[in-house]
């Protein structure tokens, strides 16, 4: 595929992703969300239900990855990519690589938490698949998927001070 079609799909697919965000905000979740795409396809979509579900690894990307390992009817998730509007954190890009994703693309760096960026977790030799990371620096709705957990903490402290 060349490169300006890949940028296009891409852009498209993050799209994706920040409506899924919207939906766990509304749902008064952390406002994450993921895409899973196969053959330029969508074939699951997740937002954070860690709340709702009482369940610690319920993250936008754990969602997604169930949904389509179960649609596939395989576990190994062979020439999938996933966009995420955050940087995944370890737990999640962990569930990525042991799915065999191809690549990942987020929206904003988690400068924190990140697996990429805070611990480099992907510069690791030892792992039996390599994923490729597409993050920020190809500015794929960064602003935005930024902005949007950013506004969502920043209400939760209002609230909190109130």
């Amino acid at each position: 595929m060349d490169r300006n079609k890949r940028i296009g799909d891409d852009a498209y697919f993050m799209l994706q992703a920040v409506k899924e965000a919207y939906k766990a905000k509304e749902a008064q979740e952390v406002p994450i969300g993921a895409v899973i795409v196969k053959d330029r396809k969508i074939i699951a979509r997740g937002f954070n239900k860690c709340i709702s579900s009482l369940d610690p690894t319920a993250h936008a990307e754990n969602v997604a990855l169930r949904k389509a390992a179960k649609k596939l009817k395989n576990y190994r998730l062979n020439n999938c990519y996933i966009y995420v509007t955050i940087e995944p954190c370890i737990m999640c890009l962990g569930a990525l690589i042991n799915a065999r994703i191809k690549r990942v693309t987020f929206g904003a760096f988690d400068r924190k938490a990140g697996a990429c960026s805070a611990y480099r977790i992907t510069e690791h030799k030892k792992f039996n698949h390599k994923i490729e990371i597409t993050g920020e620096k190809e500015k794929y709705l960064s602003s935005k998927c930024a902005e949007i957990i950013k506004d969502f903490f920043n209400e939760k402290r209002t609230k909190n001070k109130k």
